[in-house]
């Protein structure tokens, strides 16, 4: 095809071509030259030459331009029409979904509180709508006045303006817009500003505590510090000598999954340990008759394959999880194993992870339990599980190694680990009093002297919540839970036999800094003041807290996922949107309201285990680490009876957020009056974010 200009063809080509495409072009792709060393050679070349190559650089640079616009023009077009394809999702989403005040049975346990909790639910929600609609008549008020002349920027007011102006001169809008002016300054902004400064202090230690443990990872990192095994323990379990290998009991409490039960059986039954040497537990709470059946079914196939693993039913199933270990722990054999490694339904052990693990038990008779991290099988599936990778990443390697190798004591996961049996019977064993019974058994062991190993370099698979509303409730548990315990640990802590520097971190940093004040300040400061100080800019909040200092935290957050730097302001954003669910638990695992005892299994989609089917299929007919080829069928028949469910399930939308959303908004546009650049950003990005949350346009899609 012959170029569009005469110039372009003439001559040979110099210098390094650049080739610049573009998408969907409506003329044919060209090539521009760079420049040639002619060109910089200025004072050894001709005149005419000179002015030549002035002209071709300038008519490639035209293009250059042309092709920059054309790029700008369909980045404006897909802007436009991804706005209009979310104003279509939101109205699909208001017409088919309902509210989180809705019961839904299929997925809410037996709660004897459940009208407890929905008052202590309205209670809270009601707070937040009072600020929307104080937000609302304040905004209102603000626009009145400012198109009346009073423009005040914040925090500097010219109050002598209101003592200045005769009171014969004012109508009736200037009298009350003055009065307000002056409650504000004088009763409204003094404890608005005082609750502010707490929360900053609060923060500002926060923040040193997040950079005091990056500074921990980095030194172990640079140190390359890791917990390694006794050498003469390894080489016995490499010398395959079956006397050499201790009796591991392997417990897998589940209920209700039907998606993973496969995969989490059929990993654990391949672990590369003597037979003789292990017993798998399974721990089966589902009060579902189907599913009990495909488990015993599953259990019975493994057992004929050859594998030590039995099935176990509770008739009376109390205490959720911990009943469910308690009971598996009262049976008359375990007193003949000595270690017990804890999986849950979704989790999928390596083949050679009691190899990892259990070797650093030998000749640390004080070690009591090795935790491995988690990794997962989906962490990209959607924003969701992109935004919850960055937050487990920084909880394990840098929170967990952190306290692992210089403190000897992490909260225990509740799965992916193995305890040596001794420590928790000396510990009381498995207690139902809380709903992390996983972090209850760490602190009373903590409290007994036993020492914690966290190995970052042993990895278990397991699955991230994919819908909003499941991760909600999770979050939900691990932040009511802890406040529960804190409350029946404290007397114990203070009575303990340890030292004072154990006893401080273990009440202010573990549970007070970490648990309490992040959920508190995150939401008061960022939820409910910083909007406020809006229709209140007598009190004020400094530039560095509403933006520097949160981004430098987010970007420290996200240094152990280096991966998802791109999904920085998004991590920020949501991290400050749960903040309300996460308060809400908060108070009421410490006031022991109703909620806090709620117990709801996390939803799981099981897209590792259809994956091991497909390479099932195509691999061996022998069981494979995602299931058995005889149960193929039934699993695909059960697979399309699960997305049948997911086409019926209505989509939630959450009224707590869309209130704070709107409150948010409301302020942003406030903000607008005093031209608060930095704030009105904020406020801006952070109200849209409640808004895609209150609408359930993050994580799963469902029709």
């Amino acid at each position: 095809m012959a170029p569009p200009f005469d110039w372009w063809a003439k001559g040979s080509h110099k210098g390094t071509p650049v080739v610049v495409k573009m998408e969907n072009p409506n003329w044919s792709m060209v090539e521009l030259e760079g420049p040639s060393e002619d060109d910089f050679l200025i004072g050894n070349t001709p005149t005419g030459t000179r002015e030549k190559a002035r002209g071709k650089n300038a008519k490639q640079l035209t293009w250059v331009l042309l092709l920059k616009a054309h790029r700008a023009a369909g980045c404006l077009t897909s802007i436009a029409s991804t706005l209009v394809s979310l104003g279509s999702a939101i109205r699909r989403r208001v017409a088919s979904g309902r509210t989180d005040t809705e019961t839904d049975n299929d997925n809410e346990t037996d709660n004897s509180s459940s009208n407890e909790n929905k008052t202590v639910k309205t209670r809270f929600y009601n707070c937040i709508k009072v600020f929307l609609w104080l937000s609302l008549l304040l905004l209102g008020f603000e626009i009145a006045a400012y198109f009346k002349g009073w423009h005040f920027g914040a925090p500097k007011l010219q109050l002598q303006y209101i003592f200045t102006v005769p009171f014969g001169v004012r109508d009736l809008f200037d009298w009350m817009y003055s009065r307000w002016v002056l409650i504000r300054v004088e009763y409204l902004a003094p404890p608005l500003q005082f609750l502010a400064n707490v929360c900053i202090i609060l923060f500002l230690i926060q923040s040193m505590d997040r950079l005091v443990l990056c500074l921990g990872c980095f030194w172990i990192r640079l140190k390359k510090i890791k917990p390694i095994p006794k050498q003469d323990a390894v080489a016995d379990l490499e010398s395959g000598e079956k006397g050499l290998f201790p009796m591991v009991l392997v417990q897998i409490p589940m209920c209700n999954e039907r998606e993973v039960y496969q995969q989490s059986i059929a990993a654990v039954c391949n672990l590369d340990w003597p037979k003789s040497k292990i017993l798998i537990q399974v721990l089966d709470d589902s009060d579902d008759p189907t599913t009990q059946l495909l488990i015993k079914e599953e259990v019975h196939k493994w057992q004929q394959e050859g594998a030590h693993i039995v099935y176990r039913h509770r008739v009376i199933r109390d205490g959720y999880k911990a009943g469910n270990l308690k009971s598996a722990m009262s049976c008359s054999y375990v007193k003949d194993y000595e270690f017990v490694a804890i999986f849950d339904a979704d989790f999928q052990p390596n083949p050679d992870f009691l190899k990892r693990t259990v070797p650093h038990f030998k000749d640390n008779e004080d070690v009591g339990l090795v935790q491995a991290r988690w990794s997962f099988v989906n962490k990209d599936e959607n924003l969701l599980t992109r935004l919850q990778n960055i937050n487990l990443a920084f909880h394990f390697e840098v929170e967990q190694q952190v306290n692992g190798v210089f403190i000897n004591f992490f909260g225990f996961n509740g799965t992916a680990g193995v305890w040596r049996i001794k420590a928790l019977e000396d510990s009381g064993g498995w207690l139902e009093r809380t709903t992390v019974e996983d972090m209850d058994i760490a602190v009373r062991a903590h409290l007994q002297g036993w020492k914690f190993v966290f190995l970052n370099d042993v990895e278990c698979q397991c699955e991230l919540p994919e819908s909003y509303e499941a991760y909600r409730k999770q979050q939900h548990r691990w932040h009511s839970g802890p406040m529960q315990l804190f409350r029946l640990c404290l007397p114990d802590i203070i009575r303990a036999k340890i030292s004072v520097w154990k006893k401080f971190n273990m009440i202010f940093l573990f549970f007070l800094l970490r648990k309490l004040i992040l959920p508190f300040y995150s939401f008061t400061l960022f939820c409910i003041i910083l909007p406020m100080t809006m229709f209140v800019p007598e009190a004020e909040l400094p530039a560095w807290v509403v933006c520097y200092i949160p981004a430098t935290m987010s970007f420290l957050n996200i240094l152990p996922a280096p991966k998802s730097f791109p999904f920085i302001v998004p991590y920020l954003l949501f991290e400050n949107t749960m903040s309300v669910t996460k308060f809400n638990a908060m108070i009421s695992g410490l006031f022991q309201l109703g909620s806090a005892y709620e117990w709801v299994v996390t939803k799981k989609s099981g897209r590792s285990s259809e994956g091991d089917l497909v390479s099932l299929v195509e691999k061996e007919p022998k069981h494979q680490r995602g299931g058995s080829e005889p149960n193929l069928d039934e699993i695909k028949i059960d697979l399309q009876q699960e997305q049948k469910a997911r086409k019926k399930k209505h989509n939630r939308i959450y009224t707590k957020e869309l209130a704070l959303a709107f409150l948010l908004l409301t302020a942003s546009a406030r903000s607008l009056l005093s031209a608060q650049g930095i704030h009105f950003y904020f406020l801006l990005f952070q109200g849209i974010s409640f808004l895609l949350v209150g609408l359930d346009l993050i994580g799963e899609q469902v029709l």
